[in-house]
């Protein structure tokens, strides 16, 4: 037996239709083409890369994540921490993949592809393979142990059971199945590692295929990582230390709709900025009678990326002396600042376009939190102490 979606609330009831109201209104902006869409895409990709990641420890600049989209190299990260981002790009890629592919149907062969597309570059973490021993989630800081999965011969049949509630469950609000999915996926911790990133990727797989607008703009893996300590919190309350799937998991699902509620209204609010800052950005091409081209790497140095000419190459389709020129123009102008020598050159942004950035900073309207009793709850917790889990250990 997997935990069992939960009774809704009232108060959930109202939330989850605040949040696909915002989100048809999403899809209705997204639906007539725009030239800021495809760079909005991008980052909102990039930072779901990075917000999956960073919960367990991989921190990579922004910038760096939307490299690893494009197959760049990164500008900050190490080695090992950039096989960690590329193996979880490349199963994001199969993710956005299958959102949209009517034959596709989620099962435990899939879930183990996913797996093995996150961590081929590390044999030794059976990538592909589900657990061959008990695993349990330890705390470093105190020396606990804060969470047993089930023993490893259940493994196969709680996965085949989840793969089955993932294609039946279709009267189930996709955010709360998506969320469901993530639950069991985490608790029965099938692999060795990648069980956290696996449960994360696999919601995105389960709500995107069954929402109105793509993974990139439904994904709440941005919001989990800023919000680290409330995600462990609401697990520890939910799993309470070991496997055993309980009745009621209604305390999940409302932090989960929390999630897609805050990031919708997010989102939102990037799609007004990003209109925003095309149009001051189409005013100086015009002004300084610059190639159109430009206006997209002007966008991303606001957002704070770090701009290099191959991914400018790759971008706009032109010849090295070609952006090699239009880079230099832009350094002139004082719109970019040049950084470094050789192979670690790159563009930061200018005086001009950091006061476009602060000037929509400023703008923001704030967040409204649909829980406001939530932080409070979570505050405190259950019988089960936690703190932030440092690695699984099998």
């Amino acid at each position: 037996m997997i935990y069992a979606n939960p009774a809704l609330t009232a108060e959930d009831q109202t939330v989850l239709a605040e949040v696909h109201e915002m989100r048809r209104h999403l899809a209705s902006a997204l639906r007539a083409p725009r030239r800021w869409q495809g760079g909005l895409r991008r980052t909102m990709l990039a930072r779901a890369i990075r917000g999956s990641n960073s919960i367990e420890g991989y921190v990579v600049a922004e910038d760096d994540a939307a490299a690893a989209l494009d197959d760049e190299e990164p500008l900050g990260a190490d080695e090992r921490t950039w096989a960690e981002i590329r193996g979880y790009r490349q199963a994001l890629g199969y993710v956005l993949q299958m959102a949209g592919d009517p034959h596709f149907a989620p099962d435990t062969s899939a879930v183990r592809s996913m797996h093995y597309m996150m961590l081929a570059h590390d044999l030794s973490k059976s990538p592909g393979q589900y657990r061959m021993g008990p695993i349990f989630v330890h705390d470093e800081k105190r020396d606990v142990v804060v969470y047993e999965g089930p023993e490893a011969g259940r493994v196969p049949e709680l996965m085949e059971e989840l793969a089955a509630s993932l294609r039946s469950d279709t009267d189930m609000d996709p955010l709360v199945r998506g969320a469901m999915a993530h639950l069991n996926l985490v608790m029965i911790h099938p692999f060795r590692d990648g069980n956290g990133r696996m449960a994360r990727a696999l919601q995105t797989l389960t709500i995107s295929r069954q929402t109105i607008i793509e993974p990139a703009f439904s994904s709440v893996e941005e919001w989990l990582g800023h919000n680290t300590d409330d995600y462990y919190q609401v697990l520890a309350i939910t799993g309470q230390g070991t496997w055993r799937p309980r009745p009621d998991a209604q305390l999940w699902a409302a932090f989960n709709i929390r999630a897609h509620h805050m990031q919708a209204q997010t989102v939102a609010r990037r799609v007004v900025e990003a209109s925003e800052i095309w149009a001051e950005l189409d005013n100086l091409v015009g002004a300084h009678k610059l190639p159109e081209r430009i206006a997209g790497i002007l966008y991303e140095a606001v957002l704070g990326y770090r701009v290099r000419r191959s991914g400018y190459m790759k971008m706009t389709g032109i010849e090295k002396h070609t952006a090699t020129r239009d880079l230099g123009r832009l350094a002139d102008l004082g719109l970019l600042r040049p950084q470094g020598e050789t192979r670690g050159r790159h563009y930061t942004a200018g005086e001009r376009l950091i006061e476009l950035r602060e000037e929509c900073r400023r703008r923001r309207p704030p967040l409204t939190d649909p829980y406001p009793w939530m932080r409070t709850r979570l505050a405190q917790g259950n019988e089960v102490p936690l703190t932030r889990p440092e690695k699984a250990s099998t």
